[in-house]
């Protein structure tokens, strides 16, 4: 591919990430990987180059843009490369238009600026949330040897690799995990022979970090409304060695009833949530989210604690974890449940990263290395 076809190339994505962006499509990820499979003539560093020009437009721009062109003319705007190849060629954009309008570039849509502010984040913080992610693995085995990989202080089992580490190739040695997402696991303080219940377990991450802090000795029951997510699990455990997951597909709207006989030491809730964390990754999510359906999710996180709540054995512990840094998310919810379950009491937490925020700690990307997360661990006394 020309420099100029790669631009192309890149426009044509862009428009159709903003399209997903705007009516709930597939992820970035998903719609770049689907166009190169219709592109078989691109070589690897055609699809390295566009990936990465798309990627750069996406973390520019806060709001989602008119299109792909206008992304890509406000990249163009400081980069006379990038200009050039605007050039009317048969595989290239159309030459820039005098008057023509680029994007506005920005952090994040003003709303979720105001929001995030609001809730603590200054500017250095909120820039931080969509610089490049680092590449963490949990071990299977702590003392297990990865070439070139670096202990993360605190994590036993983790590590940070190389950008561009094959994963595929540590099958069985090592699943891949942020740092901050095992630290948060680490509250839940599970130990050999307890019962754990890790609700909204999705492919089964924690799950595994759970089984890990128990010696494979206990129970942990996974469970989860997504059938595709939490079928991945199986496998996953089946490759680690563990054997003390069983998992558990719950119908919504009906998950007390599935869990009736549930009385957990430990109840994990990793809630569904936005995601502001998690934008390193998937920087266009920022494009997705509106106050609307964060509304919908804080009315989930509510619902989901509700259920966890009930399957917590008395003196038991319900952990609740979100990767957004949200307030209305993390501690404002977390103040919510305690008005609403005057039985429950908020515990200290001691973890390798994050700061007190409310009743519980908050990791964030400048502060700790990490993605963003909240977590808090609730006690019920009685």
């Amino acid at each position: 591919m020309t420099p100029a076809a790669r631009t192309q190339a890149a426009i044509e994505l862009l428009d159709a990430i903003i399209l997903a962006a705007r009516e709930g499509g597939a992820a970035a990820d998903t719609l770049i990987a689907r166009y190169f499979a219709q592109r078989r003539y691109a070589g690897s560093k055609d699809r390295r180059a566009v990936r990465d020009l798309v990627y750069a437009a996406i973390r520019a721009l806060g709001e989602v843009p008119a299109s792909g062109r206008a992304a890509l003319l406000a990249l163009a705007t400081d980069d006379a490369a990038l200009a050039a190849t605007f050039d009317g060629s048969s595989h290239g954009p159309a030459p820039i238009a005098a008057g023509e309008v680029p994007a506005a570039a920005g952090l994040h849509p003003r709303w979720l600026v105001d929001a995030l502010a609001a809730s603590g984040l200054d500017a250095v913080e909120q820039a931080a949330l969509i610089d490049r992610a680092p590449l963490d693995v949990r071990l299977v085995d702590p003392a297990a040897d990865l070439p070139d990989a670096a202990p993360i202080s605190g994590l036993p089992h983790a590590r940070r690799l190389p950008a561009g580490a094959d994963v595929a190739a540590l099958a069985g040695q090592a699943e891949v995990q942020d740092a901050g997402s095992q630290a948060v696991t680490l509250a839940a303080a599970a130990a050999p022979g307890m019962t754990v219940l890790d609700l909204c377990a999705g492919a089964g991450g924690k799950s595994l970090a759970l089984a890990a802090q128990m010696a494979g000795k206990g129970r942990i029951i996974a469970a989860d409304i997504d059938r595709a997510r939490l079928s991945r699990l199986a496998p996953r455990a089946e490759r680690a060695g563990v054997s003390i997951i069983e998992t558990r597909l719950l119908d919504p709207g009906h998950e007390r009833a599935a869990l009736a006989d549930v009385a957990a030491d430990v109840v994990f809730v990793d809630a569904p949530c936005s995601g502001t964390g998690t934008w390193r990754r998937n920087p266009e999510a920022r494009w997705r989210l509106t106050p609307q359906r964060l509304d919908r999710f804080v009315a989930a996180q509510r619902n989901v604690m509700g259920i966890g709540a009930a399957c917590v054995r008395p003196g038991g512990a319900l952990v609740y974890v979100v990767c957004s840094l949200l307030d209305a998310e993390g501690a404002a919810q977390v103040d919510a449940f305690l008005s609403a379950f005057p039985g429950w009491v908020a515990e200290p937490l001691s973890l390798p990263f994050g700061r007190a925020r409310g009743s519980g700690l908050r990791l964030t990307p400048a502060h700790d290395g990490t993605d963003g997360f909240f977590v808090a661990r609730l006690r019920a006394q009685c």
